[in-house]
């Protein structure tokens, strides 16, 4: 599977201080971008998320903002 992540113009960014682990991004996530942890913490592939901004949507404490990607090197 090839990697999806390099077209997309923002990137969610996960605050875990402010992550309660109530999973709602990974539920929603339609890329399956966002990886559950043991413990219930997220992690986010990034090399395969497409920026949509349904994980950032879904969270009730707002633990996940969407920022611009920066212009990638050519």
């Amino acid at each position: 599977m090839g990697k999806t992540g390099s077209w997309r113009v923002f990137k969610p960014i996960l605050d875990k201080k402010k992550c309660v682990k109530c999973l709602r991004c990974w539920i929603f996530c339609p890329e399956g971008s966002i990886h559950r942890e043991k413990d219930d913490s997220v992690s986010i592939d990034y090399d395969f998320c497409k920026g949509c901004g349904v994980c950032a949507n879904e969270c009730n404490v707002k633990a996940i903002i969407m920022e611009r990607e920066e212009a990638k090197k050519k």
